[in-house]
């Protein structure tokens, strides 16, 4: 049945192809092309038709006729993402790029990192309801050259709205199984509330969200209880410059059955809050140089109840702190832009699990951006670290492109990143995983090539990568009588051949067609360094093949959007999945239902952890 919706699709998409040439298309009617969209790196910004590096992009637009109720399920419909979650709807889920691990995943919010300390299984525990989401950016591949320590196999981006004028918005959502829950009576259902407001003037903008989830879950001891709250502002200082504030606190409180120790964890319970705040200024231009000092503070608090109603039974208290400290500068030197940048990171944690440790990272950058030709451009650079448990390491990166025709860009470039261990990969020692204070950081090189057409209607991007990991951290036991164990495990190669294509279409002048296309295979393989077979949590959990489709619709007042996804990891089931999700648009309002997996397949993400079945949404939405 689900290759079969792929080839209704793919035929019904032709046929409207054939009856709907480019030329009879209204440009009003299609939105923001992605050539207009600037991808800021920190020190350089490059619009995406420029760009050099296989970036993804899920626009607002894209973001409105996707059926997620958060960030997590969001990114599971890009390309090349990997979205392993343990709960659903916001609760709990590990991101990873191209067969990476999730710790060796960026998370930024306007650039700024929101990556835990303790562990990256808190690095989706964002104060971001998807209402203030402008769009989301993943860059595929090592990126230290651009953001430093920890983007091994990559950093996704979550940029949030910038208001041009002042609005309203409230949205509230009612989601059921229509299933009888385990215990009890009544059925699994789940409630959202979010409501927003945006101000802008000539002097400044003002952004501020806030939501709650709620939910008594999908299956036993799975309930959720999640709050978020987000402030965004951007003022302006005469003609100097423009200052950017930004915080924002979650909440968030979940049933952990079979999460992190199954299968003896079933009435496990986790609490996880969140604060973030960041204050940073950008110049004006002043011969030739612009200056852009930031600070940002992260705080992290972690309650995991191995059983909620015994307390004193293996329950751990984690408190992290991080301070970001950066100073960047670019200077034009007229066949270029030259970017420079300090960075100084303070980590704290106090645990009862792992005791009271602290790390100090600093890192210098330095970029070049030029154009050789009309045709030929370059980003040189190179990420030099000194972290006070790992000592001096150096990242450098190279991205060439070259203008074949006008929309056709052929590009490859080659970079290194590194991944120093978590507080948990060091230290933890207790509920069957035990740390290793000896462990060396992850370091990776890799190689892409690709070939890109952009134009203001469609994208369409074909590469291949090589990547290779030394020193790969993986959690290992000879049987299941042993704890797992950190170690430098082995070698960790991953080549792989990724397809990506969308297009904009209109077949009538008040009507839009979307289409999205991507295939990725990716061919891992592991050189370990130990001759003895052993268990291994992370090694052989890559995706092997991933593919979607997605297909939208807009004719006021209707709006309609099918995706289909494929996944196939090496040591798990392959599975579909298909969502729709239909809307009705009047005036200020919009209803629409979503239903998420329809056909209804048992399918698992992480561990032996089963994810919900068929699941209905209904919302309404108003804005003013």
């Amino acid at each position: 049945m689900r290759v079969f919706t792929f080839i209704v699709f793919c035929l019904f998409t032709k046929a409207l192809l054939a009856q709907s040439p480019l030329s009879s298309i209204d440009t009003d009617t299609v939105t923001t092309s992605l050539n207009e969209v600037i991808i800021n790196e920190n020190r350089l910004q490059t619009p995406f038709s420029e760009q050099n590096r296989n970036i993804n992009i899920l626009t607002k637009e894209q973001i409105k006729n996707l059926p997620a109720r958060s960030v997590s399920e969001l990114l599971s419909f890009i390309p090349g993402v990997d979205v392993r979650q343990r709960g659903p709807w916001g609760a709990q889920a590990d991101i990873s790029i191209d067969g990476g691990t999730f710790e060796q995943t960026m998370i930024l919010i306007n650039g700024i990192k929101v990556n835990d300390p303790q562990t990256a299984h808190h690095s989706m525990n964002i104060p971001i309801p998807i209402g203030a989401i402008e769009r989301v950016e993943v860059i595929r591949g090592p990126a230290a050259r651009v953001y430093g320590i920890n983007s091994l196999t990559g950093a996704i981006n979550i940029v949030t709205r910038t208001p041009d004028n002042d609005f309203y918005e409230g949205t509230v959502q009612l989601a059921s199984s229509l299933k009888s829950k385990e215990e009890g009576s009544g059925l699994y259902n789940g409630r959202t509330i979010q409501l927003g407001t945006g101000f802008a003037d000539s002097t400044a903008t003002h952004l501020v969200y806030g939501s709650h989830d709620s939910g008594n879950g999908y299956r036993y001891n799975t309930p959720y209880n999640n709050s978020k709250i987000f402030y965004q502002g951007k003022i302006k200082n005469h003609h100097e410059g423009l200052w950017n504030l930004m915080g924002g606190y979650t909440y968030n409180n979940f049933g952990a059955n079979a999460f992190y120790a199954p299968p003896n964890d079933k009435e496990a319970k986790e609490i996880v809050q969140t604060a973030l705040f960041s204050l940073g200024f950008t110049s004006s231009t002043l011969n030739r140089w612009k200056f852009s000092p930031r600070l940002s503070y992260r705080y992290n608090y972690d309650d995991y109840r191995y059983n909620q109603y015994n307390l004193s039974l293996f329950r751990n208290l984690h408190h992290s702190h991080v301070v970001n400290t950066e100073f960047n500068a670019t200077y034009g030197t007229g066949r270029g832009v030259l970017g420079l940048g300090i960075e100084l990171r303070n980590e704290f944690l106090i645990s009862t699990n792992m005791g009271d440790r602290q790390r100090n990272n600093y890192g210098l950058y330095a970029e070049y951006k030029t154009e050789f030709s009309e045709r030929l451009t370059a980003n040189i650079g190179a990420y030099l670290n000194y972290n006070t448990h790992f000592g001096w390491q150096v990242y450098p990166g190279l991205d060439l492109g070259y203008k074949l025709a006008p929309h056709w860009r052929l590009y490859i470039n080659a970079g290194s990143g590194q991944r120093i261990p978590s507080f948990t990969d060091l230290y933890t020692n207790g509920g069957g995983n035990v740390g290793n204070p000896d462990l060396n950081s992850e370091n990776a090189w890799y190689t892409e090539g690709g070939l890109k057409y952009n134009n203001e209607r469609s994208f369409v991007s074909i590469s291949y990568f090589y990547r290779k990991i030394t020193d790969f951290i993986d959690w290992t036991r000879a049987n299941t009588d042993e704890s797992w164990r950190a170690s430098n495990f082995m070698q960790n190669q991953v080549q792989g051949f990724n397809v990506n294509a969308n297009w904009q279409l209109s077949t009538l002048a008040n009507s839009n067609w979307y289409l999205g296309l991507a295939y990725n295979y990716l061919d891992p393989k592991v050189k370990a360094v130990y001759r003895d077979p052993v268990m291994s949590k992370y090694a052989i959990e890559s995706l092997r093949h991933q593919a979607a489709l997605q297909l939208s619709f807009r004719s006021e007042p209707i709006s309609f959007s099918i995706s289909e996804r494929f996944v196939e990891r090496i040591s798990y089931k392959n599975y579909f999945l298909t969502d729709v999700k239909l809307s009705y648009n009047w005036k200020n309002y919009r209803l629409f239902l979503d239903a998420n997996n329809i056909f209804d397949t048992s399918y698992i993400e992480a561990s032996a952890i089963p994810l919900p079945g068929r699941w209905f949404n209904l919302g309404f939405n108003c804005s003013f």
